[in-house]
């Protein structure tokens, strides 16, 4: 009996059951009054009235009554416990009204004229095969309509003794036969259908999601990030809401990566994510947007001071020490966010307001969350400004190098003068350094900038005594490939300065951008013969292993531990340990930002011998050098 009993063991078969045969159903109940007030009238003259007219009226109204439900329940989405119900109700009303339905033409049949009577037979056969492909989709129904209507009207019509009617009975019969196996071999049909287009389905949801995650992190991937960040700002264009979209990056990470390997830089990256996956709680949606950067969109409006908490949870988690072997790394990190509609009203805009936070804070708040604000648009418009000029200038005329002595604290010559970018833009006028180069890295046009500038100062330092060295600043874009090297060694040998006079300096963003390109960059550097020195050392997050393992030949203590050297014990300790460092690694030592005699009093004191600042001199121009260092010499002598 199992043929006639609702399946409930495979939901999805029968939720494409009932999608299938709830479209069928209105069409069931139409086929049905027609054809029954057709035969009513018909019988009109011969039957009772209440056989022809109230008993078919009464059937009539039901049977509209439950057209009208299932016409309102068109697109309503039920529950599996909602259709596994009316499945099994459809099932009982289909066999219930069959059998009313043939009962009721049964009674009817004697009371009609020959023409009459086939009119009952005609009634009989066209409404069960109409209604038994109404059903098709809804096997048990079907089988019960079709057993529950022949049965009796084959079995009536045989046994009425006409050979007429026998023939029809056993034709019928017949019929009913074809129909069951027609009926099997569809519903087996139907569910292969629905399990292939299961597994079709389950497929493609599992490319899906493969294509839309990080194999290393298990998070979703950037392919995913952007995604979402469109259906979030649709989403939120319409309904008037808020969100914010944040961008997170380790700090720390390429040191380790570099160090200890891919495979333990893996190790550390899985870790990170799982914590900031840990710290962002329900309602943040993270992902691995590439590399050691993550991105993450908080919905709901969320407010300034919950991002802030959400910043400072994750930072918690990032700066516990990551495990690696016998060891311990420690981390951090940046982050930038952005909130819609203030930041931007388009996703693409949204996110680069996002990510100038992360850089604003990477440069200037470094281990912080940073959120996007009003003064950093004013500062991308400025910058934009400015990189439109920068793209526009004429850098070999409007680039000019200024230099700065470093001065021997022993015999207080000049051994060296370090060259100073500056830009004078015809239309905006002295732009600051720091503020044109960063402008330059990300343009893309730093090393344009920097050719300029290099080809300006080996010129000028070619007119100096070969006692004076020219240090001169590379960007870590510079170093980032072979052929920015190469056109860098071209430039010198081009300028027939000798490279030994040559000091290039290097930021640690340049060793943690890419420590094995940078090595290899320092190693063709040192094999032309020219001088690397590590800028600004302290201030980043540089391994002392990196330090070690470069072939380096000075470092330069920020002025940053100078400016309160003598007010400050820690700024004191801290020049101490970097002095003592250089000179336990063999390496020159020189010390930036001397301005006061009590702070060369103090460095001399430490046994620093190499040092420049205010105190002995401001930056100059090429043309002043000569006259600075002849000067210099005379008043040394």
């Amino acid at each position: 009996m199992l043929l006639f009993r609702v399946q409930t063991d495979n939901i999805d078969l029968l939720r494409a059951q009932f999608a299938a045969y709830s479209k069928q159903i209105p069409l069931l109940y139409f086929i049905l009054c027609t054809n029954t007030l057709a035969t009513a009238w018909t019988f009109g003259p011969l039957a009772p009235r209440w056989l022809c007219i109230y008993f078919p009226a009464a059937l009539c109204l039901f049977c509209v009554i439950r057209w009208l439900w299932w016409w309102g329940t068109r697109g309503a989405a039920l529950s599996d416990a909602k259709i596994i119900m009316q499945t099994r109700l459809t099932t009982h009303l289909a066999v219930a009204l069959t059998l009313v339905f043939t009962i009721w033409g049964l009674f009817l049949y004697p009371y009609g004229d020959p023409y009459a009577r086939g009119q009952v037979v005609f009634y009989m056969a066209l409404t069960l095969i109409g209604c038994v492909f109404c059903l098709m989709h809804l096997r048990p129904a079907a089988l019960g309509v079709t057993v529950t209507a022949n049965i009796p009207f084959i079995l009536f019509f045989f046994f009425e003794g006409h050979s007429s009617l026998k023939a029809i009975s056993v034709n019928l019969a017949l019929v009913s036969v074809a129909m069951i196996i027609i009926l099997l071999t569809y519903s087996r049909d139907f569910a292969r259908l629905v399990a292939s287009q299961g597994k079709t389905r389950r497929l493609s949801d599992e490319n899906f999601r493969i294509a839309n995650l990080d194999s290393l992190t298990g998070l979703a991937n950037r392919r995913w990030f952007f995604a979402e960040l469109h259906r979030q700002q649709a989403s939120a264009a319409a309904s008037g809401r808020s969100f914010a979209v944040g961008i997170i990056d380790l700090d720390g990470f390429k040191p380790v990566n570099d160090t200890y390997g891919h495979a333990t830089g893996d190790r550390v990256l899985t870790e990170a994510a799982q914590r900031i996956q840990g710290a962002c709680g329900a309602g943040v949606i993270l992902s691995r947007l590439g590399g050691d950067e993550f991105g993450f969109l908080v919905e709901s409006n969320p407010a300034p001071e919950d991002l802030r908490a959400l910043g400072s949870a994750i930072n918690d988690v990032i700066s516990l020490p990551f495990s690696i072997g016998g060891s311990h790394a420690p981390l951090g990190c940046s982050i930038g966010v952005a909130f819609y509609p203030q930041s931007a009203a388009t996703a693409d805009v949204l996110f680069e307001r996002a990510d100038y936070a992360l850089y604003y804070a990477k440069r200037h708040q470094r281990g912080q969350m940073v959120i996007f604000s009003t003064e950093h648009e004013e500062q991308i418009r400025s910058h934009s400004v400015i990189e439109r000029a920068l793209l526009s200038a004429d850098l070999d005329t409007e680039l000019s190098m200024v230099f700065q002595p470093i001065i021997n604290l022993t015999t207080g010559q000049t051994v060296a003068m370090e060259g100073l970018a500056r830009w004078q833009s015809p239309a905006l006028g002295a732009i600051p350094p720091d503020q044109f180069i960063a402008i330059a890295e990300r343009a893309g046009l730093v090393r344009s900038v920097t050719k300029a500038l290099l080809k300006k100062a080996l010129a000028a330092a070619i007119t100096w005594p070969d006692s004076v060295r020219i240090s001169f600043n590379l960007s870590a874009h510079d170093l980032s490939d072979a052929e920015s090297v190469v056109q860098i060694i071209a430039l010198v040998n081009r300028s027939g300065i000798n490279p030994k006079r040559i000091d290039f300096e290097i930021t640690e963003t340049a060793m943690t951008h890419d420590f094995q390109q940078a090595y290899a960059a320092v190693r063709t550097l040192k094999a032309m013969g020219a001088g690397v020195s590590l800028d600004d050392f302290g201030t980043g997050f540089s391994s002392l292993s990196h330090v070690h393992r470069l072939p380096l030949d000075k470092i330069k203590v920020d002025r940053s531990f100078i400016t309160d050297l003598v007010r400050n014990p820690i700024s004191l300790k801290i020049v101490k340990s970097l002095t003592a460092l250089c000179t336990d690694m063999g390496l020159d030592c020189i010390v930036e930002g001397v301005e006061t005699e009590a702070q060369l009093a103090i460095l001399r004191d430490l046994g620093c011998t190499l040092a420049q600042g205010y105190y002995f001199a401001r930056p100059m121009p090429a043309e002043a050098v000569m006259d600075y260092l002849d000067d210099a010499e005379r008043k040394r002598a």
